[in-house]
């Protein structure tokens, strides 16, 4: 008998065929598994940034709410990720069942974080507390996971915003008032009552902005070293120096307005703007210089403007009547930016760390001629000059804003056509809505706003990103942009009660 010495290897080896064949399934069901978790957890985690973002949206509406007597709770529902949202609507969010949103007012006691600016817990018109919290709450569909069971993954967002108040940093604000003549015609659409002037109008809106700022940190009293929010009321035409004090006081009467004189002009460069008081002719653009007296030396809860205070004077919220129409001057206005510029350069300097903003009111139509300027403007439409007058101040606010300041514009019945002696350069053919806007940093942006629907004018001007119209609500608009609401950190979110 022959012996079998065939090697065992190949036997062993031939033993093996067909396991590819098993192992390959196998392998390929795996691969499809880790691919449909990572299709379904890439699912997940984008939907839940969606719904973290409209969550946080939603808290950050209902705290800009609080305290300007909104309501928050159905601000907080605005901007939510639910299908009642005018904003922050996701479809994928809500195919399996709607965004369920909980907004609950709270209090986040100040005195705990005293480094976090929060204004007091009280009650503002229909909230109470000093914060929100909104949770939001979506039904995700899944894609593969479904075969095993899981068809669908509950997620759930929550975030805390403080009120308006709680931003942090403070501001240097200069407002810019136009009290040409136009300002002295009637306005019955502004939401006051009576015989009422444009100028009356642009100051009541002026007291909104004065009464959401916060004049220094919550539960200090007030004054000139602790201020958070500087405020200085600029004007134009020139005045001068020796009865600017009639738009603030009552000792000459309140029918008294200032003197008005050519329109002069502050150097482009400068780095501090305060006129010399004497001679008492000296044309100058300030009104106030920079106060945090307009709510008291101790702010009230809701806040009130304060009696005495030049600028709360100047407004007509005090004893006085308010700025008044000076005599007869026309509209040129690149001057009184570049004062403001100069002074808000200054006051930053004292105030290291502070922000500056501008806020210019106006029409937007320059009509100033030669007589009404002082004998340094030229005809060669570059600041100082009564040529391109609209175009120089679209270049004066752009100077201003890369610098650093935020320039606000509010175009109060800016019409169509007008800015005459725009005739050469970038602003030939412009007109005083497309100068306001150029102001405020060009078409769309957020810091322009208009008031086209006062009585008695033909103006169509628009602001494609604010839809505001009321100068009330303007000036509402940009104080809580100045002063707005804020998340907070889950260490502070945690005081929430």
């Amino acid at each position: 008998m022959k012996p079998n010495n065939r090697s065992v290897v190949p036997r062993v080896r031939d033993g093996e065929r067909g396991q590819a064949i098993v192992m390959v399934p196998l392998l390929l069901a795996l691969l499809l598994a880790v691919a449909a978790l990572a299709i379904d957890m890439g699912n997940l985690y984008w939907s839940y940034q969606e719904l973290q973002s409209a969550t946080q949206a939603a808290a950050l509406a209902g705290g800009q709410a609080i305290v300007t007597n909104n309501n928050a709770v159905t601000a907080a529902q605005y901007y939510s990720g639910a299908p009642s949202s005018l904003y922050n609507y996701y479809p994928n969010l809500n195919q399996v069942s709607p965004v369920t949103v909980i907004p609950t007012m709270g209090c986040i006691n100040p005195t705990t974080y005293p480094n976090y600016g929060l204004p007091p817990c009280a009650t503002y018109g229909p909230n109470t507390g000093n914060s929100i919290k909104v949770t939001e709450t979506a039904v995700v569909s899944t894609f593969f996971a479904r075969i095993f069971g899981v068809p669908t993954i509950p997620i759930s967002a929550t975030a805390v915003a403080s009120a308006t108040g709680g931003a942090a940093g403070s501001w240097n604000v200069a407002i810019i008032v136009d009290t040409t003549p136009s300002m002295g015609t009637a306005d019955t659409n502004c939401g006051l009552t009576g015989n009422v002037t444009r100028l009356q109008c642009a100051l009541n809106g002026i007291q909104v902005l004065l009464k959401i700022l916060a004049p220094c940190p919550v539960g200090q009293t007030c004054s000139s070293t602790n201020a958070s929010d500087r405020v200085a009321l600029f004007t134009f035409p020139n005045v001068t120096v020796g009865t600017v004090q009639d738009d603030y006081t009552c000792t000459k009467g309140k029918s008294t307005n200032p003197t008005a004189v050519v329109y002069s002009f502050p150097s482009t460069t400068a780095t501090s703007y305060s006129p010399p008081t004497s001679p008492t002719t000296t044309p100058t653009y300030q009104v106030t210089g920079y106060l945090n007296d307009y709510q008291g030396t101790t702010p009230a809860t809701p806040p009130a403007l304060s009696g005495g205070s030049e600028i709360v004077e100047s407004v007509g919220a005090g004893s006085c009547a308010g700025m008044g129409i000076p005599n007869l001057e026309y509209t040129y206005y690149a001057g009184v930016i570049y004062a403001a510029q100069a002074s808000l350069v200054s006051e930053q300097a004292l105030n290291p760390g502070s922000q500056n903003a501008m806020i210019l009111l106006s029409d937007g139509d320059a009509t100033a001629t030669k007589v009404n300027m002082d004998s340094t403007a030229t005809n060669s439409g570059t600041y100082p000059s009564y040529v391109d007058e609209c175009g120089q101040a679209v270049t004066a606010a752009q100077a201003a804003a890369a610098a650093g300041t935020r320039v606000y514009s509010v175009a109060y019945g800016s019409a169509s056509s007008g800015c005459v002696y725009d005739t050469s350069g970038f602003s030939k053919g412009i007109t005083p809505c497309q100068t306001m806007e150029g102001i405020a940093g060009g078409a769309g942006s957020t810091y322009f706003y208009s008031d086209y629907n006062q009585s008695g004018t033909l103006s169509t001007c628009q602001s494609a990103s604010q839809h505001v119209t009321s100068l009330n609500d303007i000036f509402l608009s940009i104080g809580e942009s100045l002063t707005g609401s804020r998340l907070v950190p889950p260490i502070v979110a945690a005081g929430f009660q």
